[in-house]
C-alpha cells in the first residue's frame, strides 16, 4: 500500500502556482550557454544532490513519478532524513527536472520541485520552486532560521549545478 503524501496539493510546483497560506521558495539562476542536456542529466539522475553534499537514497536511478527518495544532510546522529516521492517529470527538449512531495517522517509538509528548462533563445535556466509549512517539531522550534535555511539550500543547489556545467564544457 503506498505511503500519502503529507500535503493537498500534489504537482503544485509544476505549474509554478504555488498555493497560498504556504511558505514559498523561488530561486532561479542562468546556467552556462549549451548545458540543457548535462544540467537536466545532473538533475533527473540526482547527481546535483550528490554533488552539493546531499546523501540520496531513491528507488530508482533516475527521477520518475512514484519513486521514492530520501535526502539526508549532516553527519551521523545529527543526520536529518527526508523521505519524499517523486510526483511529476519532465523530460523533453526544452524542460527536464523533476517535483517531489512529502512523505510522513519528513520535517516539513509539502513539494519541491528542480527544474532545467532552454527558453526561445536558447538561453539555459535552472529554478527551484517550492511550498511548504513546518511538520516536525524540528523545524517549528527553528522559526526563521528554517527559512533562511530552504533559501541557502536552494542557492547551494543552484551554485552546484553552475560548477557541474562549467566542469562539462
Amino acid at each position: 500500500m503506498p505511503v500519502p503524501l503529507t500535503y493537498p496539493h500534489v504537482g503544485a510546483t509544476r505549474t509554478g502556482s504555488l498555493p497560498a497560506g504556504w511558505r514559498h521558495v523561488r530561486h532561479r539562476v542562468r546556467l552556462p550557454d549549451g548545458s540543457f542536456a548535462v544540467a537536466g542529466e545532473a538533475v533527473l539522475s540526482w547527481r546535483l544532490h550528490r554533488a552539493a553534499g546531499v546523501r540520496i537514497t531513491a528507488d530508482a536511478p533516475r527521477a520518475a513519478p512514484g519513486v521514492a527518495v530520501t535526502s539526508g544532510l549532516g553527519v551521523g546522529p545529527l543526520r536529518l532524513d527526508a523521505p519524499c516521492e517523486v510526483v511529476w517529470v519532465a523530460d523533453d527538449d526544452r524542460r527536464a527536472g523533476f517535483g517531489y512531495g512529502t512523505l510522513p517522517g519528513h520535517p516539513a509538509s509539502g513539494e519541491e520541485a528542480f527544474v532545467v528548462e532552454r527558453d526561445d533563445a536558447g538561453r539555459v535556466w535552472f529554478e527551484i520552486r517550492a511550498f511548504s509549512r513546518p511538520q516536525r517539531w524540528i523545524m517549528r522550534a527553528a522559526g526563521p532560521a528554517a527559512r533562511l535555511f530552504q533559501h541557502g539550500y536552494a542557492r547551494w543547489l543552484a551554485a552546484t549545478l553552475r560548477r557541474l556545467c562549467a566542469r562539462a564544457a
